[in-house]
């Protein structure tokens, strides 16, 4: 398997598509909002992506967070809540705040489940700064950093309930960015301490997690230089040391803004970095042929990493799925 998470360009495999991947073998695929129109028709696109691959249950990825960053919307899908709206609720009342987050979450998996999708770019544990650019904004649970952790924990364990592998995002955190990292790159020069009291903590608490997300970040007081994502520094001493994840490592989008240099040697570099897989989004065939030039073969820890993983989300299913939508409707009312 190729260590790459590849998209695709439409509703359905173009030739070359099919040719590429079964040629190149990735981990995996990533589907977005360009590759959905209903429900049969993504089902239909999900088994033809797999069926690319020699490994049948090859992840397929989507960002289902809720809010703005939803993939799946009205009228097939539901429309879910920004993590914004849970952490208020739970500056209110803690435990139905968590809990909301478990029934969210727990029906965005079946959502997902029902159409073959096994994997959430979801949720999100940046801690929300105030002044900070938008890109994270609403899609934080709360600008305290315990909060973070509880909720993001609970949207964690709710994906997990219906056999969804979430990924937790954007290590080692992305909320102090004054710049969109799919534009810009954000550079934050906050203090080593002052980070790890707040940005690093949530992450810390969820180190358990299966997967993660790096962020396109440059953090001075760790690596002046390079951005997470390209930074071993970074990796080895913040997300594999301070923080503790042992889980399988994701780039962000390699195609995004916020990193400079041709794609095949930013891949090299990421996955040199120490990122177990990069991921590529937008699904233009040159690019990724670029993608899949400057990677390599799973390593052995990320195949570890990744089968661990699997068994830790293992199989779940929601039952009495109205039920559960009744009792979050009444927790948000």
């Amino acid at each position: 398997m190729l260590a790459a998470i590849f998209g695709v360009s439409g509703l359905a495999l173009t030739q070359e598509e099919r040719s590429f991947f079964q040629d190149v073998q990735p981990l995996g695929f990533i589907v977005f909002a360009r590759n959905i129109e209903t429900p049969d028709q993504v089902r239909r696109l999900v088994d033809d992506l797999r069926s690319t691959l020699s490994h049948a249950d090859a992840p397929v990825l989507i960002d289902q967070e809720g809010g703005r960053v939803q993939r799946l919307r009205p009228p097939h899908w539901r429309a879910a809540a920004p993590a914004a709206r849970f952490g208020a609720l739970a500056r209110q009342k803690a435990q139905a705040g968590a809990k909301a987050v478990f029934l969210n979450h727990q029906l965005i998996g079946a959502e997902l489940a029902a159409l073959g999708i096994d994997v959430d770019c979801a949720p999100l544990i940046d801690v929300h700064q105030p002044g900070a650019h938008d890109v994270i904004g609403d899609r934080a649970f709360s600008g305290d950093p315990e909060e973070v952790a509880t909720l993001g924990r609970a949207a964690a364990e709710g994906l997990m309930s219906a056999g969804i592998t979430p990924i937790i995002k954007h290590i080692p955190g992305h909320g102090r960015s004054m710049v969109d990292s799919h534009h810009d790159l954000p550079r934050v020069a906050t203090p080593h301490a002052e980070l790890a009291r707040t940005d690093f903590l949530p992450f810390r608490k969820l180190n358990d997690m299966p997967w993660a997300m790096t962020a396109h970040i440059v953090y001075e007081a760790i690596d002046p230089t390079l951005p997470a994502t390209l930074s071993s520094k970074v990796i080895a001493e913040t997300i594999r040391g301070e923080i503790g994840f042992d889980g399988l490592l994701l780039s962000d989008d390699l195609s995004m803004k916020a990193l400079n240099g041709p794609l095949d040697d930013l891949t090299y570099r990421a996955l040199k970095a120490g990122c177990d897989v990069a991921l590529h989004c937008n699904g233009k065939m040159e690019e990724m042929r670029l993608i899949a030039a400057g990677a390599a073969p799973l390593s052995k820890a990320a195949e570890e990493r990744y089968t661990r993983g699997r068994r830790q989300v293992g199989k779940g299913k929601v039952a009495q799925i109205d039920q559960v939508e009744a009792e979050l409707t009444a927790l948000l009312a």
